[in-house]
């Protein structure tokens, strides 16, 4: 194992410490554990769920190795890699899409290659990203949430937020948050009538578009749970960019609340998984990549996190937007523009 431990304790160093025939003196089951190999994936806390009860006993069975998830943020996994770069503890790594992109500038990435990660190449276009720094393991997706005792069907189009008739009752993420980007670039699509790569890169007019929302909007979150408690209760209609895997959840625990794919398509939510540079246990890394991106595990766990695999063996759970365009964002452009875009979000969409 060569993790450190809560209490700051490297156990690699514990283990030199206490010398082969201090070692010698544990009993069976200890020396049966120090024998197992043992990888550390990071990932996001809401993940821990669906890794200890889908992934983790097939892993370790199958590998007969130990798999410790620790849950947190991206940028807390990041900062972690960043810190212990020339001794890191984590094998694996579970983050947003944008924050790959900082580790990648960094080198704190081994690529994905067929010869170590074969089920790479049952993967959908578009979520291999920059040579296969990083993959997509599974496709959770932004569409428009409603509230069902107010609309009676289901919103047709992205434009139908811009309706005057809903005045004061739409609620839009933040650009300062990740799942805020897509209605940017789609404010652009439905300006200017471009095709929805072109139009992500004409954020000109998907400014001018999203200013004219202003006077439907209700408010605009920071924080997601605020916003599906007014769309609950009816003050807001409709939440525009929602993630299926909070709004299908919330409807799942009997919420009046739907979720739509509109007809101009729907945008995924970044779920990447990489190596570490230089991680522990480097083989068994790759093999538990090849696992998430295989078609065994993506069965099990795009159910109970209402995404769509990515796995082109596996087919999108019951309940899934079929035959509709799903949007890929370039996230090298967005990093090279975002803080731009935030600061003109802050100075033209304040309330």
């Amino acid at each position: 194992m060569t993790r450190f431990t809560k209490d700051g304790i490297d156990r690699r160093i514990l283990l030199a410490g206490l010398g082969a025939g201090a070692i010698g003196t544990l009993s069976a089951p200890s020396v049966l554990r120090a024998q197992t190999r043992e990888i550390v994936v990071g990932g996001a806390a809401s993940h821990k769920p669906w890794v200890d009860a889908h992934v983790a006993p097939i892993f370790e069975r199958k590998y007969n190795a130990k798999l410790t998830f620790e849950g947190t943020r991206s940028l807390v996994n990041l900062e972690k890699m960043q810190k212990n770069k020339d001794r890191p503890y984590l094998s694996v790594v579970q983050m947003d899409d944008p924050v790959m992109i900082l580790a990648v500038r960094e080198q704190l990435l081994e690529p994905i290659t067929a010869a170590k990660a074969p089920n790479v190449a049952k993967l959908k276009p578009g979520t291999i990203h920059m040579e296969g720094q990083w993959a997509n393991y599974l496709q959770p997706w932004q569409g428009i949430a409603y509230n069902t005792n107010v609309l009676k069907e289901p919103p047709a189009s992205w434009n139908d937020a811009y309706d005057p008739k809903f005045k004061g009752r739409i609620i839009i993420p933040s650009l300062q948050n990740t799942e805020g980007l897509p209605n940017l670039f789609m404010a652009s699509h439905l300006a200017t009538g471009k095709p929805m790569a072109e139009a992500a890169r004409d954020t000109e007019n998907g400014f001018k578009k999203l200013v004219s929302l202003k006077p439907n909007l209700l408010t605009v979150y920071n924080q997601m749970p605020q916003a599906f408690s007014l769309l609950e209760q009816g003050e807001a209609h409709m939440i525009v960019g929602a993630l299926s895997s909070f709004a299908l959840q919330r409807r799942l625990d009997g919420a009046p609340i739907g979720l739509a794919a509109p007809k101009e398509g729907i945008f995924p939510v970044p779920s990447g998984i990489a190596v570490v540079k230089g991680g522990p246990n480097q083989d068994l890394a790759f093999a538990y990549v090849n696992e998430l991106l295989g078609a065994e595990i993506q069965a099990k766990i795009a159910p109970p996190t209402f995404a769509l695999p990515t796995n082109v063996d596996v087919p999108p759970p019951p309940g899934m937007p079929t035959g509709v365009a799903i949007h890929t964002i370039d996230w090298g452009f967005v990093a090279d523009n975002r803080n731009d875009w935030v600061r003109r979000w802050d100075r033209e969409m304040s309330m």
